[in-house]
This record gives structure tokens, C-alpha cells and sequence, in this order.
């Protein structure tokens, strides 16, 4: 079954994130950075918005992107840093990994308490709100030859199948991450995506063409508190 896609083409309207429910399962205590604990979200405030190899107007621009999306989400980033006026920001394109500076008064800053960290070779997704765990589940991924890419990400959409029985679930995040071995997927490009399955039995083993599968009732807990810019760090054997 495939998974890996433009998210967009899961169909349906883009869904507005919430962020002011309450946690998701337990409590357990860990050890984390300020930096892994919180990050913080720029969101565009102008129509387009122009990345820059450096903080700096004459500088070369890197990308050039409509807000909101093509698919009706709002366009969102992951802030890195700040700097005289301008943002540092890891960028929804190839190749992973891509960073750029965006004007500050380009783009609203908020402050985010959640964080995703998905082991590939655990199977296990955790999510982390203010350093503590709040839900470890355990999450299908991409196969040998169509691997789940590794490394820094965050949500940039969420969407709502048409058919909520689906391969894609009742919803479907969109990441900022490529697939590294598929440069083209089901009519998009190959964008990764966390969403929920019809194949709940497929959990804990390597079976999508790039994306992180969830039960459907894991990513209904999900899209009542992630707002878009949420983390993900995909990590495995070999990162």
C-alpha cells in the first residue's frame, strides 16, 4: 500500500491545528535541553515569502513561497535563530535539511511546547510537551528500498481524507521532509507525511514507501493539541 505522497493529494480541506487541549496520556519525567523541550514557529504574515542564504536583502534567495500553501495551510517554519531582524529557518524543500533567513517582520513568531521523536529502528513514536513524555506508541515506516528519511523536520499541514477508511487514515500531517529515493510519488513529489492507517495489524514493521504510519486513534489524540510547526526528529540505526 502507498504512503509516501503530496499530502495534498489526500483531497479534502486543510484542518486548523488546536493547541489548547489537554495532554495526551501519562506523565513521566525526562531529561531534556531548553532547546528540545520548546522551539519556536514562524508563521507568514505576507503573501510570499523569500528565503535568503544569508541575513541580508542583496543576498541570493534560495526559495520563493506562497502563503498560504497550495494546499490552503497556512506556510510555517521552524525557527533555528534570530539575528539582527531576520530569521533563521529550516525549510520545507529538498534537499532535507535546507535552511534559509526570512525577513522577521515577515513572519509571526510563537513559542512551541510540543516535539515529535520518531525511532525507526524502535518503531516508536514519542512525543514530548515541555520535556515530559506524554504518548510512546508504536508506528509503521518506510521499507528498505523507500526508507523513512532521518534528521530534523516539522509539521507544515494537516489535511482530512476524503475516506477516512483509507490508507491515509482519518488525517494526515504533511513534514517538511522529502523522500531520499523517490523523487516523484502518486502524481506530488514525494513529501513525507505522519497519518494514520487502515491497516492498523502493519504497526511495528517496515511497510510504507517513506511516510510514519499511526493508529487512527493515536492521530486523533494528535491533531487536538500539534499545532503546525511541532518538531520531528526521525533518528535510527544509522543516524
Amino acid at each position: 500500500m502507498a504512503t509516501a505522497m503530496v499530502l495534498a493529494g489526500c483531497g479534502g480541506p486543510p484542518v486548523d491545528p488546536l493547541s489548547d487541549r489537554s495532554p495526551v496520556g501519562p506523565t513521566v519525567e525526562v531529561e531534556l535541553t531548553e532547546r528540545e523541550a520548546y522551539s519556536t514557529v514562524a508563521t507568514a504574515s505576507l503573501p510570499r515569502i523569500e528565503a535568503r542564504v544569508a541575513p541580508d536583502l542583496d543576498a541570493e534567495v534560495i526559495v520563493d513561497l506562497a502563503h498560504p500553501t497550495e494546499s490552503g495551510a497556512p506556510l510555517v517554519f521552524q525557527v533555528i535563530s534570530e539575528r539582527d531582524g531576520w530569521v533563521e529557518v529550516l525549510l520545507p524543500v529538498r534537499p532535507n535539511g535546507s535552511t534559509g533567513w526570512v525577513l522577521g517582520s515577515a513572519v509571526e513568531l510563537t513559542r512551541n511546547q510540543y516535539r515529535i521523536e520518531v525511532d525507526t529502528g524502535t518503531h516508536r513514536l514519542t512525543l514530548f510537551e515541555r520535556g515530559r513524555v506524554r504518548m510512546e506508541v508504536p508506528v509503521a515506516i518506510g521499507t528498505g528500498a523507500t526508507p523513512t528519511p532521518l534528521g530534523e523536520f516539522y509539521l507544515t499541514e494537516l489535511l482530512q481524507p476524503p475516506d477516512p477508511t483509507g490508507p491515509y487514515g482519518t488525517y494526515a500531517y504533511g513534514l517538511s521532509g522529502y523522500s531520499e529515493t523517490l523523487q516523484s510519488f502518486n502524481g506530488g513529489d514525494g513529501v513525507i507525511g505522519l497519518h494514520g492507517t487502515n491497516e492498523p495489524s502493519s504497526l511495528g514493521s517496515d511497510v510504507s514507501h517513506g511516510c510514519v504510519r499511526l493508529a487512527n486513534e493515536t492521530i486523533n489524540e494528535l491533531v487536538k493539541i500539534l499545532p503546525l510547526g511541532t518538531p520531528v526528529v526521525i533518528t535510527g540505526p544509522s543516524s
